[in-house]
């Protein structure tokens, strides 16, 4: 049985089999991704209990980035801060995007290590992810899956001066503001009303000024994102989506493409919900524009069975 887990903290670097120590290192590392690791962890103690006689096995979405090079990876703090507490970024979404670049070289007909891709997943949590031969070389998000792009209710990246600020100026304390961020922020604040671009597409098409405001928002920080990510190619050979609102939502989709004509992008895409990997510019566009639909889930199986098979 495989099972997703989104932190490996500084440990784990690779997809690994269970066992008790393990299990042990992963509850050390649980409180860094706090919407998605103690969730798994419970999932994966009942898999435990009820099937102890099967192998099961932890997929890791930060071993896609696990080899992100130094100027990537490191963030400009104290060294007592890295070495101590292992702050460092370490990108997420990792099952994602394998599961992404695998299908994108399919459908473009070359392998994996031939293409430069910017890929950007954008579900309930939102990343983008440069991926330079094959591998990823760098992303927005990092030391937890909180920063980085707008998402539906979580902030993305905000000044940590205006946190601290908070703090030693406002009396708000650390806890309310984790709440925040985490909780009542992205599309959900923006908007006043829904964290879900459906709803603030139709809300937007009604006239809701928030919801305007809310998509505008968040379709610059995935421009945002995305330039920032082609710093580290030397060409871009295709830009990807992948995630719940990347593959089913046509609007921003056309909103993020038509604004990076800087890149040779444009809009004029195909207004498809992506039930299989498809090109969605139009044909000869100098950049490739692709849906490919999540595929978390068969990733872990893919990375399962790899596994359990050199065992």
């Amino acid at each position: 049985m495989g099972h997703r887990i989104v932190h490996g903290g500084s440990e784990l670097r690779s997809h690994t089999l269970l066992d008790d120590a393990v299990r042990a290192r992963l509850s050390r590392v649980a409180d860094l991704a706090p919407l998605h690791v103690p969730q798994a962890l419970t999932v994966l103690d009942a898999a435990r209990d009820l099937l102890p006689g099967v192998p099961h096995v932890a997929c890791f979405d930060t071993v896609f980035h696990a080899g992100l090079p130094v100027a990537a990876r490191e963030y400009a703090v104290p060294s007592s801060w890295r070495d101590t507490y292992g702050l460092r970024r370490y990108g997420f979404h990792g099952l994602s995007y394998a599961w992404a670049l695998a299908r994108t070289a399919e459908l473009l007909g070359r392998r994996p290590e031939q293409l430069h891709l910017v890929m950007v997943h954008l579900g309930g949590g939102c990343s983008a992810c440069a991926v330079r031969d094959g591998r990823s070389v760098d992303t927005t998000m990092g030391f937890t899956p909180l920063e980085g792009l707008v998402m539906s209710h979580r902030s993305g990246s905000v000044d940590p001066g205006a946190l601290t600020w908070l703090i030693t100026r406002k009396n708000v304390s650390a806890n309310e503001i984790e709440d925040a961020l985490n909780h009542r922020s992205g599309l959900l604040a923006l908007s006043g009303t829904s964290d879900d671009t459906r709803d603030l597409v139709r809300s937007r098409a009604a006239g809701d000024k928030r919801a305007a405001l809310a998509l505008d928002v968040f379709t610059h920080q995935c421009r945002r994102g995305i330039a920032g990510m082609a710093a580290s190619l030397s060409r871009l050979d295709a830009l990807v989506f992948t995630g719940e609102i990347g593959e089913d939502q046509p609007e921003v989709r056309e909103e993020v493409c038509a604004g990076l004509s800087v890149f040779g992008l444009t809009g004029g895409l195909r207004p498809l919900v992506a039930e299989r990997p498809e090109i969605i510019s139009e044909p000869g566009a100098r950049v490739p524009v692709v849906v490919v639909p999540t595929g978390e889930a068969q990733q872990i199986n893919v990375e399962t069975r790899a596994l359990l098979a050199h065992r």
